[in-house]
């Protein structure tokens, strides 16, 4: 019998970790995090109605750090704070919480490189011109972007919302700087082979400081970064926001003030790509499951996971990395990540004299100066390498909105089995299949066919927002269309149904893959339910599997929240 599917918080945390307003007689509502406060002092995010906010900001005067576009910034004393959850003024409060910053070959893999050059086609007929991102304008929400050979004169506006460092500029951490040239740097000055410029070498950027000198920001510092984007994407024709950072999940995302932040920008056309997180093992060495970090569990951000390409442009030893976060989502339980791209020993422009260069020397590669190139890890890296990939798109097809951008994305991976969605999304992108999908789907080309149109990407896509796992479970979340339902399926993608997962080609072989595989890949070894079910027990505990969402104290080992892999000297 079918054993179905629930969450561990259900059993153990919805009296603690649910966001609080389970007393009928109180109507204010606050983070999992909230619930006991030891510090003295605490930063939070309130959310309300204007009236409400004005009301705060004269009640608190010296305590506002920040007034956001539905929210408003506090430094509160503990006593203020307990007295605000109390005040039953249909108010939210969220933690204000540290977010922390999470080519040659990496272009070969995705085949942006490809992309670049183009394809011929038949007697001139059925060719693909080459893109490379021009006339697309990134905005890199990080820690700054340094003067560098790989940027060049390309960054054409800069905003500062790193409150304590105010008139800063540059890049003093370095993490910034190498993610813009991951993403669209040029390659025509590298003085090292290991990098041929970033995935979209024809972008231009927009550099929105919002993490410090040691790449520390905080929530608030972000979304104002966020918000400033969308009330200037017009000034500069920003298309594409890059998050490489990420904080604890604290809550859902319909309540977290962050993902709602990557929704409004969404909303206003912008195409949002954020990190999975760094939380896919323990530093034990232990697997664990549903890692996300926020706001990659937002179900509107295009969110990336990372795979390790071994050093190779070979697919075949391909792996999702070890440290990359795998989904559900904490409190939403959403399949995330929703592709994954390479983030592994990823060499990228270098930051002479930063905080990253000096304090892991061995991380530089070569060069000095505006032509230092090092070499970093992380889901911050694979976030980059796709938002490259989207401006690549983006060119191709100037008016996708970012539910197709997703879609295409999504379709044109390489479904990686071992990982399932939970680890590996749609699978690894390939953004010239990508592009080919988008053109058959916006021009139907009859003479075409499943197998030319895919080669061997999955053609799956989906919209997640928590029900999907169970809808896959009672197959009512599968459906198989045809070549000819991809116009349909690609037009129809800001209104398309959640819990779907969309597979082009009736014969497609994720349609055929038992479900618990599907979803879990190679984890779903590790019960003999039917589903897996948060808290069953392990067929192998000695090898330390953890699949429940602990707190942070009982031993779980589950550290939520985004950091800096370090890289492994391979």
């Amino acid at each position: 019998m079918r054993r179905y599917l629930f969450l561990f918080v259900l059993v153990i945390g919805a009296l603690t970790s649910w966001p609080a307003n389970t007393q009928g007689r109180r109507s204010t509502s606050f983070s999992s995090d909230l619930d006991n406060v030891r510090a003295d002092r605490v930063r939070v995010i309130v959310q309300a109605d204007p009236s409400g906010l004005d009301a705060l900001t004269s009640k608190h005067g010296r305590g506002v750090r920040r007034r956001l576009a539905n929210s408003l910034a506090l430094d509160l004393a503990k006593d203020e704070l307990e007295a605000l959850k109390r005040d039953g003024a249909g108010l939210h409060i969220s933690r204000d919480l540290p977010v922390a910053a999470d080519m040659a070959i990496t272009n070969k893999v995705t085949r942006a490189d490809s992309v670049w050059t183009g394809s011929g086609g038949l007697l001139g007929l059925f060719g693909m011109p080459g893109y490379t991102g021009t006339g697309i304008v990134v905005a890199v929400v990080d820690s700054g972007i340094a003067a560098h050979s790989a940027i060049g004169t390309r960054v054409i506006g800069r905003a500062n919302f790193v409150a304590s460092e105010p008139g800063v500029t540059g890049d003093p951490f370095g993490h910034g700087t190498h993610v813009a040239a991951t993403i669209g740097g040029s390659g025509a000055a590298s003085v090292t082979s290991a990098y041929s410029g970033g995935s979209a070498p024809g972008i231009k950027f927009v550099d929105v400081r919002v993490l410090g000198r040691t790449g520390l920001g905080y929530t608030s510092e972000v979304i104002a970064g966020i918000d400033w984007v969308v009330a200037n994407r017009a000034k500069f024709g920003i298309r594409v926001i890059n998050l490489s950072l990420g904080r604890p999940v604290a809550e859902s995302s319909e309540t977290d003030p962050l993902c709602q932040a990557v929704s409004r920008a969404v909303r206003a056309g912008i195409v949002v790509v954020a990190s999975a997180g760094n939380n896919g093992m323990t530093a034990a060495g232990q697997h664990v499951l549903g890692g996300i970090s926020s706001p990659g569990n937002s179900p509107d951000a295009l969110t990336v996971g990372a795979i390790d390409t071994m050093g190779t442009p070979d697919r075949a030893d391909d792996r999702v990395a070890q440290y990359s976060s795998r989904g559900p989502t904490r409190f939403d339980f959403t399949v995330k990540p929703d592709v994954v791209a390479p983030g592994t020993r990823i060499v990228s422009a270098e930051v002479a004299g930063s905080y990253i260069a000096t304090t892991y020397p061995s991380w530089h590669v070569a060069g000095s100066g505006k032509y230092s190139y090092g070499r970093l890890s992380g889901t911050s890296m694979s976030t980059a390498v796709v938002s490259g990939g989207v401006a690549l798109l983006l060119d191709a097809y100037p008016n996708l909105s970012p539910a197709q951008v997703k879609l295409l994305v999504q379709s044109g991976a390489r479904f990686i089995p071992s990982a399932g969605l939970i680890g590996g999304g749609t699978g690894s992108v390939d953004f010239a299949q990508s592009v080919r999908i988008g053109e058959s789907g916006l021009v139907q080309n009859l003479l075409g066919a499943i197998t030319n149109v895919l080669g061997l990407s999955s053609g799956a896509s989906f919209v997640d927002r928590g029900t999907l796992v169970d809808r896959l479970y009672d197959r009512t979340g599968l459906r198989l269309l045809g070549l000819l339902d991809l116009g349909g399926l690609l037009g129809g993608a800001d209104y398309a149904e959640a819990g779907v997962l969309s597979l082009i080609g009736e014969t497609n072989p994720m349609g055929g893959t038992a479900p618990n595989h599907l979803v879990w890949g190679n984890y779903s070894g590790w019960t003999s339910a039917y589903y897996i079910a948060w808290g069953t027990p392990m067929s192998e505990p000695a090898s330390g599997q953890h699949l429940v969402w602990g707190n942070m104290s009982d031993g779980d080992h589950l550290v939520w929240g985004t950091s800096m892999v370090e890289d492994d000297g391979r």
